[in-house]
């Protein structure tokens, strides 16, 4: 049985107050939410219009927005519809303010994305009462995306005690994301491709390094143990619902379609899409990047092994011919970009 990780009760005495956007062009409608809300202990924000806040969401996202739907320039629910239409805050819950009667109003704010709804005139027990219930989900949420974080990290400190696969994950989310454009991928594909290109390897913190990084070739047991890192690498992931569409690529991004590879040899379309496409952007990476037995090899060569491997049995044949159409300049630019989009995010 898996054991599943406790926060210590300490940790919500050490949470800071929880920021709530309030936003109403009526002076006296804001100051009455900014005084209840400040009452229950929140660090309250405050605008006019639905174009100042969303200038301030975007400057420091908030836990909470609360919205008018009725405002000048951008009205509430497009100010809600921009703000779940953006990936950085998307997942911040948002009440609309509508007339107890204002059905259009309250159609367009679910299609808009609104989480929840508060009719006019406004109970204050009944607002405080969403209010608390929103950001007790928002919290599970965060918690969630920063154990995910965790394994990202777990996933970067392997990369990391190895010089010469510096910088391999950022260009394997980049590879993959690009083929999986190619293919039609969906949103959600495309976004496990990008974190898989992190977290495909995160087992191997479970393998020794006198194995891991060992300079001759390995024995018999020694490859078994190494192996052993996708198993690992799917039983880290395990228990995050975010990282459903992940882990069948960390646990199957070493299998073959002819059966041949592992932790379970599946065959032909038993192994996953995704890891299909991992496991091809790390070949072509493998190939192309330096390793301590041999310097980089260009990519005609690493298509040329590729396609070796395709007649081989091992690979998927429509997206080996995808990538090789791709080329070696399409691929450097999208790994030049993942590197200075990292830069960007450790200044």
């Amino acid at each position: 049985m898996t054991q599943r990780l406790h926060y210590p009760s300490f940790l919500s005495e050490l949470r800071v107050p929880a920021r709530v956007l309030v936003v109403d062009d009526i002076p006296q409608n804001r100051h009455l939410l900014e005084r209840l809300l400040a009452g229950e202990g929140y660090t309250v924000n405050a605008a006019a219009d639905g174009a100042i806040a969303l200038s301030m969401v975007e400057a420091e996202p908030p836990d909470l927005i609360i919205s008018d739907v009725d405002m000048p320039n951008v009205d509430g629910i497009e100010f809600c519809r921009r703000v779940k239409g953006n990936t950085e805050t998307r997942l911040v819950p948002f009440i609309l303010i509508t007339g107890l009667a204002d059905r259009a109003n309250r159609i367009a704010g679910i299609e808009a994305g609104a989480d929840d709804f508060l009719g006019k005139p406004f109970d204050s027990q009944e607002l405080k009462a969403r209010v608390r219930s929103l950001l007790r989900l928002k919290r599970y949420t965060d918690e969630l995306d920063s154990a995910e974080s965790v394994i990202v990290s777990l996933a970067l400190t392997v990369e990391a005690r190895d010089q010469y696969t510096h910088g391999h994950c950022q260009r394997l989310a980049a590879y993959a994301m690009l083929l999986g454009e190619r293919i039609g991928a969906s949103e959600d594909q495309l976004s496990a491709l990008n974190i898989g290109g992190y977290l495909h390897d995160v087992g191997k913190i479970g393998v020794p390094d006198a194995v891991l990084y060992k300079p001759s070739g390995l024995t018999s047991a020694e490859y078994e143990v190494v192996k052993r890192h996708t198993v690992i690498g799917d039983r880290l992931c395990g228990d995050l619902r975010a990282l459903t569409l992940v882990r069948p690529i960390v646990r199957h991004h070493h299998e073959r379609l002819d059966g041949s590879g592992y932790p379970d040899g599946l065959r032909g379309d038993a192994v996953p899409l995704l890891a299909q496409v991992i496991a091809i952007v790390d070949e072509y990476d493998a190939i192309t990047t330096s390793r301590p037995y041999r310097q980089a090899l260009p990519p005609d060569r690493a298509f040329e092994q590729l396609s070796k491997d395709v007649k081989g049995g091992l690979l998927n044949p429509d997206l080996v011919e995808i990538l090789t159409a791709l080329g070696p300049d399409a691929l450097a630019a999208a790994a030049g970009e993942a590197e200075a989009n990292a830069e960007r995010l450790a200044v």
